[in-house]
């Protein structure tokens, strides 16, 4: 009767435990899926092009994502068509695993990471750690000089394809091409349906 009692005893522990476990775990699911998803957005210094930057944003806003906005430097960073905002963060600060998602905004000044070795790094970082990676009007050359397009299909604006298809990227001419999460636009015209196809992305993995 007494060896009964101790066993009895035990797994009345056993199950407590159990339940513990469990209820830790729930509260840890729960915070994950409360967690705000987190989006980097890259802009050129000088001419970005407003509305492939303003239109996301606030697609990502209403979609309560958070958004930080990365430049090669800090200070006012300038629209083609006028807007203006402040920079704090430079991309050589960018953290690919802080984020669930890399945005490069185009633009004629976004030529100015074609050939840099940070904003390729990136793209790289970004797609080794199964990010959603996007890129709008002539950044998608950013993606294909990174190596990270090679093989796949992707867009850009009309005067750029030349540059795709010279780093093995099949050219679709579509206004907005997914391949995998990888996300191409080709210019502000699809700044909108860019943004939605993003946020798709990420909620619904598709």
């Amino acid at each position: 009767m007494k060896k009964f009692k101790q066993i009895i005893l035990l797994l009345s522990i056993f199950f407590c435990i159990l339940t513990i476990i469990s209820a830790k775990k729930k509260k840890f699911v729960s915070q994950e899926v409360t967690k705000k998803m987190k989006i980097a957005m890259i802009i050129a210094k000088d001419g970005f092009r407003d509305e492939e930057y303003l239109q996301p944003k606030d697609v990502f806003v209403k979609s309560n994502f958070e958004v930080d906005t990365y430049s090669s430097s800090t200070g006012i960073a300038k629209g083609m068509l006028g807007a203006t905002l402040k920079v704090d963060k430079t991309i050589d600060q960018l953290k690919v695993d802080n984020y669930d998602a890399i945005v490069f905004v185009g633009g004629v000044g976004s030529s100015e990471y074609w050939d840099n070795p940070v904003a390729h790094k990136i793209a790289q970082e970004a797609v080794k750690q199964n990010k959603v990676l996007a890129a709008i009007c002539i950044a998608p050359v950013t993606l294909a000089k990174a190596g990270v397009l090679k093989g796949k299909n992707a867009t850009v604006y009309p005067s750029e394809s030349g540059q795709l298809k010279k780093y093995n990227v099949n050219y679709t001419a579509k206004d907005v091409e997914v391949d995998g999460k990888i996300v191409t636009a080709a210019g502000p015209h699809a700044a909108k349906q860019f943004a939605e196809t993003i946020k798709n992305l990420l909620l619904n993995g598709k």
